[in-house]
């Protein structure tokens, strides 16, 4: 069975979606002009998804019925609300995982860019999903034999989720030591730094802010250029029969 991903770009007051016709969706060139002021993913919001317009103090809606709903922060600070009345700050590099049909709501004081994954929650009976709040620093890192990648993992792995969700950091430089073909359908946006990516016998060159979707069993590989870190946000199908 397949089920849709959709990969949106949300900046609270104003809804955005990314939709690709194709398997690479780019970001425009952006110079660096050397301020030490801009925020960590900078490249990702400017200027495309951040227009001056923007009003605060805006609440977020919910998702489709049966949908549910994984939230990265990319820019600035939201608080995420359950239906019980706790409240979780959520700042750059934290997120959070909706379980379906679960009545929750976003609020920003500010202007906030968020990546939002939403998608049909392929349920098992007796096998509930539960709320989970975190930040990439607090996951730990993952062996990856045979690689020199960095890997971190922001949701659990364990039957209840079909999805995860993984935090990959390369040094410039490096890359998969191997061309790698899974059954699984991939998206990934690009959140810091550059490099070439490979879809079957395509190449692609990367910056920050640019998405690319990896259907089932299209070969892929990466390599990190530049002079600083490359990490991407990475979506995977999980768990589930691919048919």
């Amino acid at each position: 069975m397949n089920h849709a991903l959709a990969i949106i770009f949300t900046t609270l007051s104003l809804l955005k979606m990314a939709v690709a016709e194709e398997e690479f969706c780019s970001a425009p060139l952006i110079v660096d002009s050397g301020s030490n002021s801009k925020h960590l993913y900078w490249k990702v919001t400017n200027p495309t998804l951040s227009p001056s317009h923007l009003q605060e103090n805006s609440l977020s809606g919910l998702p489709p019925y049966d949908a549910e709903r994984f939230i990265f922060v990319v820019q600035g600070a939201v608080t995420l609300t359950n239906v019980s009345g706790i409240s979780h700050k959520l700042t750059v590099d934290s997120y959070a995982y909706l379980p379906p049909n679960v009545e929750h709501s976003l609020k920003c004081d500010g202007s906030a860019t968020l990546v939002v994954f939403e998608r049909r929650h392929a349920s098992l009976e007796n096998q509930p999903t539960e709320q989970i709040v975190g930040s990439t620093d607090q996951q730990p890192l993952l062996e990856t034999p045979g690689e020199v990648f960095q890997l971190r993992k922001l949701i659990p792995t364990s039957i209840p989720y079909d999805f995860n969700i993984h935090i990959m950091d390369f040094q410039p430089g490096e890359y998969l030591n191997v061309k790698e073909v899974h059954y699984n359908q991939h998206g990934l946006l690009l959140l810091e730094g550059q490099g070439i990516y490979r879809l079957g016998d395509s190449w692609y060159p990367v910056q920050a802010g640019d998405a690319i979707w990896m259907a089932p069993f299209v070969p892929q590989w990466y390599a990190a250029l530049g002079k600083s870190r490359s990490r991407y946000l990475l979506y995977k199908d999980v768990n589930r029969n691919p048919l």
